[in-house]
């Protein structure tokens, strides 16, 4: 009698990731199922104004679906999205932090709510994204007697398009049920296989902005915000002219800033006085830092034993930097050989 082949939730978005991670599945012998999930949009505004579940997706997912001969499922997360990522995201900008809903998304949507939907409703055994990211069961462990698997989560081929940055909130009870089929290809090879499997959406270009926003990012935290206008100045206080609402600046912010004689960098914020300061310098002092601190960190392989040499990225695609983390009263800090420019409350910090 044969095997009863292994059954994977595919996350489609009607991009060409999703839809070659399908594919890729589907040959390597899974059973495998599409669920589209439809997010939140802002009040007044047609179904699909959010990038990621727009109307002309989900017609992309579903005829990839066709194609691929397997059933695909739309489920609604819209209420959970809109208060979770969205609420959330409008929130840390009010009080003057920098979030990155990407990373919030991942962990309280798609390897969370997404993971136990598939599980429970659709009965798979793994979950499956077009994410560029690596998982390897890579040790054993005893553990009450018992040997226990631990798995990592590793860099991708593709270092261009490595996604692991917004995935560091896993856990090993998630890691265990998820499937990159990625990995091992980079982004021109992918869009080369779409081509190849006949899928519709082989040129289909990659979404770059935050997926709710819609067209701009200041307009969305303008429409949401309360903003007060105040001074801009430099780091002598002299007046340079008016900023619109310092939620809408972030430290080391270059363009936007409407001054001319620049150019001028965003290097603090005098929050009781309303002011933004800025600098002509990239490395003003303001901007430097060695030592970066954090309450909340999530180790994928258990707790780690401090001081811990290692390097630690604090934006997407930033380089690498070597860096100390220490143990302290508050939580954690990491202790950088160089100095990191424009680190910001409320980014993450991946090592």
């Amino acid at each position: 009698m044969a095997s009863k082949k292994p059954k994977v939730a595919v996350a489609m978005s009607g991009g060409v990731d999703s839809s070659v991670a399908a594919a890729l599945l589907k040959r390597r012998g899974y059973e495998v199922v599409g669920v589209f999930m439809q997010f939140w949009a802002p009040a007044g505004l047609e179904y699909g104004e959010n990038r990621c579940c727009s109307l002309e997706s989900w017609h992309e997912a579903q005829e990839v679906a066709r194609i691929l001969d397997i059933p695909i499922y739309k489920v609604n997360f819209g209420r959970q999205f809109k208060k979770q990522i969205v609420d959330e995201f409008l929130a840390k900008y009010k009080a003057g932090h920098t979030p990155n809903p990407c990373v919030a998304c991942n962990k309280f949507i798609k390897f969370d709510l997404l993971l136990k939907y598939v599980q429970t409703v659709l009965g798979v055994d793994f979950l499956a994204t077009g994410h560029y990211a690596r998982i390897k069961n890579y040790e054993l462990r005893i553990k009450n007697k018992k040997l226990q698997r631990v798995f990592s989560l590793d860099r991708p081929k593709d270092k261009k398009k490595d996604q692991t940055y917004f995935l560091y909130n896993l856990k090993q009870g998630q890691l265990q049920y998820l499937l990159f089929p990625l990995a091992d290809y980079t982004k021109e090879q992918v869009r080369g296989l779409a081509k190849k499997f006949h899928l519709p959406v082989h040129a289909k270009p990659d979404s770059q902005e935050i997926c709710f926003v819609g067209k701009s990012h200041y307009d969305f935290l303008k429409k949401y915000l309360r903003l007060k206008s105040g001074q801009m100045v430099d780091e002598s206080s002299k007046v340079l002219g008016r900023h619109q609402g310092l939620p809408l600046y972030t430290m080391g912010q270059r363009g936007g800033l409407g001054l001319s004689g620049g150019p001028w960098y965003v290097v603090g914020f005098k929050r009781r006085s309303n002011q933004l300061i800025l600098s002509k310098f990239f490395d003003s002092f303001r901007l430097m830092n060695r030592q970066i601190k954090f309450s909340k960190a999530n180790w994928l392989a258990g707790k780690i034993k401090t001081p811990l040499e290692c390097s630690a990225q604090i934006r997407y695609q930033a380089k690498p930097a070597i860096c100390v983390i220490k143990k302290n009263k508050s939580g954690y800090v990491a202790e950088f050989a160089k100095p990191q420019r424009a680190a910001a409350p409320g980014q993450s910090i991946v090592f």
